[in-house]
């Protein structure tokens, strides 16, 4: 049988709506995202493309964060400049890159990062044609954005989407990709979504928050970090709020904690670090939850591992110094 050539969003779980709610979802908390705010850095000067479903942008968490759109779809008879979001995917992915929590709302992880929303998945399904796809990722680098964010995936390998990635990412731009849903809770079983599949690309898994492997996340060995995908919460359409579950929620976890890592980095070294540099600085900021790696990874995304490490070698100095 012939594989479908679409590309959906990485299927997801509603587990709730909500009308107003007011907190720091516990997912960028689990992440340390805070303690990188309070040394000063949210994501100020860095720009997101999230391919997806489109984006509420009048939604007032996102007020402000959104620097512009494009749609490539055939919604609204392909008008190129509305990237309404008719599925409330996107809306949910972009509030967990950047929403900036006004008061009765959520925060995102780089809450002063801009974000590009580019419509590349279409109608309530949020289906795609590649072509779609492809196009977008072509426009982000047109762009000169920092990171892209694709929470999509299709089963099949397609050699001119592969090669809009290498493009973009050869110009240093960062692609994370949710790893998929398709996971049978076996180790020893490969399921594959492209784009997440591609070596390039920074795939990401999803444990609960618990710390524990998610059963519906893919394993194989593309797998690069794990961030929270269960009883998510962020922003969707009409100014509401919902609870999703999926690797879907996973990935903007990454591509915030990017848009950090990025901006204190430059500040660190003194200059903008390259593609492959800024994947180290990733891996560095992860730690090992005990499962296999083609489960995990390198391990769960925890943004102040190198100060614990600091904190831990300077410990054990003084300990050796004192002779305990």
């Amino acid at each position: 049988m012939q594989k479908e050539r679409l590309v959906h969003v990485i299927p997801y779980k509603l587990e709730n709506q909500l009308f107003e709610t007011h907190q720091i979802p516990e997912g960028i908390e689990l992440i340390q995202a805070p303690s990188i705010w309070q040394a000063g850095y949210k994501g100020e000067g860095m720009v997101v493309a999230v391919i997806d479903t489109g984006c509420d942008a009048q939604h007032p968490d996102l007020e402000g964060r959104i620097i512009g759109g494009r749609n490539f779809t055939d919604d609204d008879s392909g008008d190129p400049e509305n990237f309404t979001d008719y599925n409330g995917h996107g809306t949910h992915v972009a509030g967990t890159i950047a929403a900036i929590n006004p008061g009765s709302g959520v925060v995102g992880v780089a809450p002063e990062a801009k974000l590009l929303i580019l419509k590349a998945l279409g109608g309530k399904n949020g289906s795609g044609e590649y072509e779609w796809i492809i196009n977008a990722i072509n426009y982000a680098a047109s762009q000169n954005v920092d990171i892209i964010s694709m929470s999509l995936g299709g089963p099949i390998d397609v050699t001119e989407l592969h090669d809009a990635i290498k493009a973009a990412i050869s110009s240093n731009i960062l692609v994370v990709c949710a790893a998929g849903n398709e996971g049978d809770g076996n180790q020893y079983t490969e399921e594959f979504s492209y784009p997440a599949a591609y070596t390039e690309v920074i795939s990401v898994g999803s444990i609960n928050l618990q710390r524990k492997s998610s059963y519906f996340t893919n394993s194989n060995n593309e797998i690069d970090l794990v961030a929270p995908g269960e009883k998510i919460i962020s922003t969707i359409p009409g100014g509401r709020y919902a609870v999703f579950s999926g690797t879907s929620m996973s990935a903007p976890h990454v591509a915030g904690a990017l848009a950090l890592i990025k901006k204190l980095t430059e500040k660190e070294f003194g200059r903008v670090l390259s593609e492959p540099e800024l994947y180290a600085q990733l891996i560095k900021r992860t730690i090992p939850l005990g499962y296999p790696k083609s489960l995990e990874g390198n391990g769960l995304l925890y943004l102040t591992t190198p100060q614990l490490l600091t904190d831990y070698l300077r410990q054990t100095n003084i300990a050796e110094t004192i002779g305990v």
